[in-house]
């Protein structure tokens, strides 16, 4: 009996204690005195293209840049090498090209010529030969065997004599079309090898895409910067919106193109703006309003508010809170 009493006194203690944390966290939960919001700018990323090493940063977090400025510079040696490569390749690949295009030189055809007018020396003298042998074999005064001998040294003779005849009238009349097709491509193919590298030697130059404030920076000099790496993360100029979420039973307070007053409490003064768009979110969307009122079916909207003075509205705080009163 003694314990049920016991576990009764525990069970009021307890749900005492429970009642008056409640009270406790309702006297002190923040009183809304609006609609809260949050103030928002479009964002940019700058990122890499090749990968490399940072080499250079140029600029600081909170710095204001224009378009075109050099952010960073990495250090690209594969890309070095990649372009020495293709430098010789293109180099060779000319040579190729223009030795078809020229031909045999006067120096080769000068080679030619007299190679030529050997062999035909040696083709009469082994054809003069061959008569010879071949009447005397006809009176049976050499064997066989002498005869076949002579034979193959006379048709070898006019086998080299006809190859450098062909020879030398292709020297003559040119490189075949065939060939000098072949050899462009290849001086094109090496052209295409070098400007690829030269293309990304110039990404080395992290460059600013647009007119942007840098907010972070990711990486500090001697880091690797990998293929589209996040190095520079800003703010675009005169983006600056606020953002507030509400209830479809509380949007009808707004109108697109409606002229509203919000007022920003970190600095106790107010912003005109002008609504500009009014959207449904989907149900996993954040929603901006600490403490958000309204019914679980409910629908939420995002109501995005461009003030007035775009100009001014810069040097206010990035997702800083701001109020909307009715």
């Amino acid at each position: 009996m003694a314990s049920n009493i016991m576990i009764m006194d525990i069970f009021k203690t307890l749900t005492t204690i429970l009642f008056a944390a409640f009270l406790f966290s309702a006297c002190n939960r923040p009183q809304k005195t609006g609609l809260e919001g949050k103030i928002k700018r479009d964002a940019i990323t700058v990122t890499t293209k090749v990968p490399g090493r940072v080499a250079q940063l140029r600029v600081s977090e909170g710095d204001v840049v224009k378009k075109g400025d050099t952010l960073a510079v990495l250090d690209l040696p594969e890309v070095d090498a990649k372009i020495a490569q293709a430098q010789g390749a293109v180099r060779s690949a000319s040579a190729q090209y223009e030795m078809a295009e020229r031909g045999a030189t006067p120096n080769q055809l000068k080679q030619l010529q007299a190679k030529h007018d050997a062999l035909k020396e040696q083709y009469e003298f082994a054809r003069k030969s061959f008569t010879r042998v071949e009447a005397m074999f006809a009176d049976s005064l050499i064997s066989p065997q002498s005869y076949d001998e002579a034979m193959a040294k006379f048709q070898g003779a006019r086998a080299q004599y006809d190859a450098v005849v062909a020879e030398l009238a292709e020297a003559k009349s040119g490189v075949r079309v065939e060939n000098k097709l072949m050899a462009l491509g290849q001086q094109e193919r090496a052209s295409g090898a070098l400007k690829e590298a030269e293309v990304a030697s110039s990404e080395r130059y992290i460059i600013a895409p647009a007119d942007m404030s840098i907010e972070t920076i990711s990486l500090h000099i001697g880091e690797l910067a990998t293929p589209g790496y996040s190095i520079f993360n800003g703010y675009l100029p005169q983006t600056t919106w606020f953002r507030f979420t509400l209830a479809e039973s509380q949007v009808a307070r707004f109108q697109q193109g409606q002229q509203i007053s919000v007022r920003i409490p970190y600095l106790n003064q107010s912003v005109d703006a002008t609504v500009a768009t009014i959207k449904q979110l989907p149900k996993y969307a954040n929603v901006t309003t600490a403490y958000p009122d309204y019914e679980l079916e409910e629908a939420v909207y995002e109501v995005k508010a461009r003030p007035t003075e775009l100009a001014q509205a810069d040097t206010l705080l990035n997702n800083a809170t701001v109020t909307f009163i009715n």
